[in-house]
């Protein structure tokens, strides 16, 4: 790979002007490239995308949450060792894994009217807010992001739905173009499965062209993508239920699943859904 791939580390997309036989790049450290095709694949705040299909605020569905996650350095003394604790609640979700010293982590979610002011008041402060109250692991969790509150993962939990991943010869793939987030899964093999397909679709592109190339590529995929975003939204009830009643009610759930028959009718449901 390294042979056959230039990697550029902290260097960004800048400007973008798409034309019917190539794409001029402007990069952030002043260098331009010129391409046959553009692909972003930069994520939930792609750069690409702003530059090409529209600015995120249009594009960007908050599902009115926060999420953080973060490495421990010290292992959480509270919680065995190889191990994890999880406290599900109203609104709100902590989980502190002790893997051992530099290979522990901790995880948050919660629900919030205003995702952006909390991201503004930073992680450690609106997490010892959100979650200060609770005991186990995530005192000694909260300590170590105070010392260190780089360290933290922090950002809104937001689904991109555009009308398009593609315009002339820049695509966009991955989070970059659907972000189904974290609450949906099959990030990574959304992420993939779209890039061995577009490589699938450019096979044709010397019979058919770039554009209808792209089109077929996205006619495929976008029923999926649909389905797991669909998921997604469905399944922030199940890392931060909005009542006590339905936290109950997914205790009760995750205990039936320990009756044989329960579980054997629910695999064979997940099967279908999945198929």
């Amino acid at each position: 790979m390294r042979d056959d791939v230039e990697i550029r580390f902290a260097t960004t997309v800048a400007r973008v002007e798409d034309g019917a036989d190539g794409v001029s790049v402007t990069l952030s450290d002043g260098s331009t490239e010129r391409v046959d095709l553009l692909v972003g694949a930069d994520g939930l705040h792609s750069g690409v995308r702003a530059a090409v299909i529209g600015a995120e605020r249009d594009l960007r569905v908050d599902l009115g949450l926060v999420v953080a996650a973060f490495p421990l350095d010290d292992a959480p003394a509270s919680v065995p060792d190889a191990s994890g604790t999880t406290f599900i609640g109203p609104g709100r979700t902590a989980a502190v894994i002790n893997m051992g010293s530099e290979r522990s982590s901790a995880f948050f979610t919660y629900r919030c009217a205003d995702p952006d002011a909390e991201l503004a008041r930073g992680a450690a402060d609106a997490l010892a807010a959100a979650f200060g109250d609770l005991g186990g692991g995530v005192p000694d969790a909260l300590r170590q992001l105070a010392a260190n509150p780089s360290a933290a993962y922090f950002d809104s939990v937001s689904q991109i739905v555009a009308d398009r991943w593609s315009s002339g010869r820049v695509v966009l793939l991955g989070d970059a173009a659907w972000c189904v987030t974290l609450f949906a899964g099959y990030g990574a093999t959304l992420a993939m499965t779209g890039a061995d397909r577009l490589g699938t679709a450019l096979e044709d592109v010397a019979d058919v062209g770039v554009t209808a190339a792209l089109d077929r590529w996205e006619a495929a995929l976008r029923p999926t993508i649909t389905k797991r975003q669909a998921a997604a939204r469905a399944g922030v009830r199940q890392y931060a239920p909005p009542t006590q009643a339905h936290v109950w009610l997914t205790d009760m759930t995750m205990r039936a699943m320990l009756i044989p028959a329960v579980r054997r009718l629910v695999e064979k449901q997940l099967h279908r859904a999945n198929r």
